[in-house]
This record gives structure tokens, C-alpha cells and sequence, in this order.
């Protein structure tokens, strides 16, 4: 049974329930880490000066508290994940979303710039 550990948990309480409780369900299909959930102006500054975000503070839904955003990377591939584990976690996410009536954004269906662990709700 996956189970996420204590720094995803803490990162994931930072987000909106509905990230939450969806995130929550995707653990049971596939494991996961949240590699960042709510961002402060610092935090987002330096991932937009990093390339690893197109907005800076407080353009972000990760900025907002609870975060409306979430980076999930699959357990244990993380970022090193190929396109096709990236794209099952994606269909899994897709899913699980329908099923519990959440809609959600995923930024690996973005034309410019394909955000992969990225989920945001609308």
C-alpha cells in the first residue's frame, strides 16, 4: 500500500482540499511524491528564474494559501520519469479527478511549455 511520506504529507496540506482528497486517491493507483504545493514570493521568484515556472509571484495558483496547485513526480522515478510514465500519470490523475467530480488543469497538456508534474485546479 503506497503511503506518502511526512514531507509530501506536509507539502500536500498546503493545498486545497480538493487537491488533497484527489491526490489522496491517486496514491492508492500509483505512488507519488508532492514535490511542492503552496509557494512563497521567494520560492516562486526562483523557480521562474530557474526556467521552471513562466509566472512570477503572486501570478502563480501555487501562491494562493491553500495552493490551488500541486507538483506530483511519480515514486521513485521522480523527475527522471520517461514521457510515457509522465503520461500514465497523467491518465491515472485524469481519472481519478472524473470519478470524484474535480476538474483539474494538467500542465503536461500545455502547447509552450509542458509542465509535467504540474496539476492546478481551474
Amino acid at each position: 500500500m503506497n503511503k506518502f511520506s511526512r514531507i509530501s504529507k506536509s507539502r500536500l496540506n498546503e493545498c486545497h482540499p480538493d487537491l488533497q482528497h484527489l491526490m489522496e486517491h491517486v496514491l492508492v493507483r500509483r505512488d507519488i511524491s508532492i514535490a511542492c504545493g503552496h509557494r512563497t514570493e521567494a520560492e516562486q521568484n526562483a523557480a521562474y528564474d530557474g526556467g521552471y515556472s513562466k509566472l512570477k509571484y503572486p501570478r502563480s495558483k501555487h501562491n494562493s494559501f491553500p495552493s490551488r496547485a500541486v507538483d506530483i513526480i511519480p515514486y521513485p522515478e521522480g523527475y527522471k520519469a520517461t514521457k510515457e510514465q509522465w503520461a500514465e500519470l497523467g491518465r491515472i490523475v485524469k481519472e481519478e479527478a472524473e470519478l470524484l467530480g474535480i476538474s483539474i488543469v494538467w500542465g503536461g497538456d500545455w502547447q509552450r511549455f509542458k509542465d509535467r508534474p504540474h496539476w492546478e485546479l481551474p
